[in-house]
C-alpha cells in the first residue's frame, strides 16, 4: 500500500538502461511498414518528441527487419539515438536479422518456435513434452549468443492472445498458461547467463492482466529472477475508453511497485500514447515522494483478491453490482448512465425529463420515475439517525475505535474520503482496518480530484478506482471533480471504470489494437464506422483487429470479431470461429451486422 519499487536487475536497451534503479521508461510503437523508410522516421521522430524513451517497429519478414538498420542510421544522423526495438512474430530469421541492426528484439514464446495458433486439442507424453523444451533451447541457443554479440537485448513478450497450441493444450487458457510460456523461455536465458531481457505478459482483460503479473512475479521470485517488466494492456481501444482501461490495468500494477517500462495501446496516432503513459507513470511515482502511510507497510496483493465481504443494505454490498453515485444531476440523463445515487446537499433534485422537485424527507423509492439521492452525515448524527438507509461519511484518519457501533448498524454505507496523496493506499489500509475490528459495512470510495483536464482525470480515477475495484472493493464508485464542468462525462468515467474492470457493462465493448506495420487497413477509421454501426448494442464486446498475430486470441471472450485476413480483406468471427474469410472490407461492416442480426443478438437503434 506503501508504494515500494519492485527491485529488478538492469537492462542496457542501446543508450537507456531499465531497471529498479531507473526511471519507468514510455514507450510507443509505429504504425508504418519498416520498408517506407521517410514515414517511419518521422513518426519514430514523433514519437521520440512527444517523450518516449523507447521506440518499436514491427518486422514481419527479414527485409522489414533489416530496414530497421537503415531508420536507425538517419534517426542518428538526425540527433536521435533513442532504442529502436523490433518486433517479430512467426519468423526466427527475421529476430536474427533485427538482432543485428537493433537495440532490442521482442520475440514471442507463442510462435518463436511453435507452429502459429490453431486452437487444435494437442497431446503430449512427458517425454514428448520434453522434447519440445528441447527445440525451444536449440532455437534459442544461436540467437542468445548472437545478441550477446551485437549487444541487443530481448523482449519476451507473451499475449495472452498467441499462446501456442502446445501450451493451451497442457495449461489450457489460463494466466498459469502464460507465465509457464515465458518461463520457458526465461530458464533458458538464466543457465546461459544472458540477462538483458525484459519480460512482457499482456491480455486485453485487465483482471486476467493484471493477476498474470502478479503470478510472473512470483514465479520468478521462487526461481531468483528479477528481470524487469513491461505493462500494457493489449488491444485497449481508443479514446476515454483505451485510457480508462489502460489507466485500470497498468495502475494497478504500478501502484503495486510492479513495472519497468509502460506502454499504453491507443487505437490512434501512436505519438498520443506517450503523454497519457507520462502521466499515469507521474501520477503514481509521486509517491516516492511522500510521508508513508502511517502504520501501513507495503505488502503484496493476493494473486487473485476475492470481493470484500460486506452486508448489503438497499442495492449497496453483499453480491450486489457496484453502485454509481454522481454529486450532481446531470444535464443530460444518458439511460446508460445514469447514477444509482445523487447527491444533493439541500436534498432536492430535479429532473428535467420530468420536471419534478423531491425533497429529501418526501422522497419515494417506490416511484420509477425519480431516483435515490442522500445527504452524507457525520459519525455522531449516524449513531441517532433511524432512516432505513443510512449514509456515514468519514476519512481514512478516522479512528476505528469511533466506529464499533456499526457492528450493531445493518443499515448504514460509509462513503470513505482518502486524506492522503497516496488515494489507493490510505482507503485499502483504511478498509483492512475495518475488517480486522470485524466491521463488515459496505464501503463507496469517494475520490475527489481538483483537476480540469479530462485525460488526467482518467488517468488518475482509473488508477486508484482500478486499483480498489481489482483488489476486492466493490461496493460502490463516486468520482467528484468540482473544477471539471461536465457532470456527464465524469458519470461516464466511473461506468467506464467499472467496465476496464470487468465488474458493471453498460455499453459495447471494443476490443480493437493499436495500429503497426502488420495492420491491414486503416485502423482508426474502421474503429470509428464499426462504432457508428454497433454502439448502440450495449450487451457485447466486439474485437476488431489489424491481423491475425494476436487477433482470434485476444478476441477469445469477444462475442464477434473484425479482422484483417489480407490486403483489402476481412475475416469475421463468432467468439473463437471464423465464421467468414476474405470478406471485401467495404462490404465487411454490413456482413457484420448480418452475422450479428443471424445470432440473435440485434437491437434495433
Amino acid at each position: 500500500m506503501n508504494y515500494v519499487r519492485r527491485k529488478t536487475s538492469t537492462v542496457n536497451i542501446g543508450d537507456v538502461k531499465l531497471g529498479s534503479d531507473f526511471p519507468i521508461r514510455l514507450q510507443s510503437m509505429t504504425s508504418t511498414s519498416t520498408m517506407d523508410t521517410e514515414g517511419s522516421v518521422a513518426q519514430c521522430l514523433r514519437i521520440c518528441k512527444a517523450g518516449a524513451d523507447i521506440v518499436r517497429l514491427t518486422a514481419q519478414g527479414v527485409r522489414e527487419a533489416e530496414n530497421i538498420g537503415e531508420i536507425r542510421s538517419i534517426l542518428h544522423s538526425k540527433g536521435f539515438s533513442t532504442p529502436l526495438v523490433a518486433d517479430i512474430h512467426f519468423n526466427p530469421r527475421a529476430a536474427f536479422a533485427a538482432a543485428e541492426v537493433t537495440d532490442k528484439v521482442r520475440i514471442n514464446p507463442g510462435n518463436f518456435v511453435d507452429v502459429a495458433r490453431t486452437f487444435k486439442k494437442l497431446h503430449f507424453t512427458e517425454e514428448e513434452y520434453a522434447q519440445e523444451i528441447l527445440k525451444i533451447r536449440e532455437a534459442l541457443l544461436p540467437f542468445i549468443a548472437l545478441c550477446r554479440e551485437k549487444g541487443t537485448a530481448v523482449r519476451l513478450g507473451v499475449n495472452h492472445g498467441s499462446l501456442s497450441d502446445r501450451i493451451m493444450s497442457h495449461y489450457g487458457d489460463t494466466p498459469a498458461g502464460m507465465v509457464e510460456s515465458a518461463m520457458e523461455f526465461l530458464r533458458i536465458f538464466v543457465e546461459e547467463n544472458f540477462t538483458d531481457v525484459v519480460i512482457s505478459i499482456k491480455s486485453s482483460n485487465t483482471v486476467v492482466m493484471v493477476h498474470t503479473v502478479r503470478l510472473l512475479v512470483q514465479a520468478m521470485d521462487a526461481e531468483d529472477m528479477h528481470f524487469p517488466l513491461h505493462l500494457g494492456v493489449t488491444e485497449a481501444g481508443d479514446g476515454e475508453d483505451g485510457r480508462i482501461k489502460s489507466a485500470v490495468g497498468i495502475g494497478t500494477l504500478l501502484s503495486e511497485g510492479i513495472g519497468d517500462t509502460i506502454r499504453v495501446s491507443l487505437s490512434e496516432d501512436p505519438e498520443l500514447e506517450v503523454p497519457v503513459a507520462h502521466k499515469l507513470v507521474s501520477y503514481i511515482t509521486s509517491r516516492a515522494n511522500i510521508e508513508p502511510i502511517e502504520g501501513c507497510s507495503h505488502q503484496a496483493e493476493p494473486i487473485e483478491p476475492q470481493r470484500r465481504v460486506s452486508y448489503s443494505v438497499a442495492n449497496i454490498g453483499g453480491q450486489n453490482k457496484p453502485i454509481v453515485i454522481a454529486s450532481t444531476l446531470p444535464s443530460k440523463l444518458n439511460e446508460r448512465f445514469i447514477p444509482d445515487y445523487f447527491f444533493s446537499a439541500e436534498g432536492i433534485i430535479e429532473d428535467d425529463r420530468n420536471n419534478y422537485i423531491v425533497p429529501a424527507d418526501k422522497y419515494d423509492n417506490s416511484k420509477n420515475n425519480s431516483y435515490p439521492l442522500f445527504n452524507i452525515t457525520q459519525i455522531e448524527e449516524c449513531k441517532v439517525c433511524t432512516a432505513p438507509l443510512k449514509w456515514l461519511s468519514i476519512s481514512t484518519n478516522t479512528h476505528i475505535d469511533d466506529l464499533q457501533f456499526l457492528k450493531q448498524d445493518k443499515n448504514t454505507v460509509i462513503v470513505l474520503i482518502a486524506t492522503h496523496n497516496n488515494v489507493s493506499g490510505c482507503q485499502e489500509h483504511f478498509i483492512k482496518q475495518l475488517n480486522e475490528a470485524g466491521i463488515t459495512t459496505p464501503v463507496v470510495l469517494l475520490n475527489s480530484y481538483l483537476d480540469d483536464d479530462n485525460e488526467w482525470i482518467q488517468v488518475k480515477a482509473g488508477a486508484d478506482l482500478g486499483t480498489m475495484l481489482l483488489n476486492g472493493y466493490r461496493d460502490g464508485i463516486w468520482l467528484d471533480c468540482p473544477n471539471y464542468n461536465n457532470i456527464n462525462d465524469i458519470v461516464r468515467y466511473e461506468f467506464g471504470i467499472l467496465q476496464a474492470a470487468r465488474l458493471r457493462t453498460s455499453k459495447t465493448e471494443y476490443i480493437s489494437c493499436p495500429s503497426c506495420g502488420r495492420t491491414l487497413f486503416d485502423l482508426q477509421k474502421t474503429v470509428q464506422e464499426v462504432k457508428e454501426a454497433t454502439s448502440h448494442l450495449s450487451h457485447l464486446k466486439i474485437g476488431i483487429m489489424g491481423c491475425i498475430v494476436n487477433g482470434p486470441g485476444e478476441m477469445a471472450d469477444a462475442d464477434y470479431g473484425y479482422v484483417g485476413a489480407a490486403a483489402g480483406k476481412i475475416s469475421l468471427y463468432k467468439n473463437k470461429e471464423c465464421i467468414e474469410k476474405n470478406i471485401p472490407q467495404e462490404d465487411a461492416i454490413t456482413k457484420l451486422i448480418d452475422l450479428i442480426k443471424a445470432n440473435g443478438d440485434w437491437i434495433e437503434p
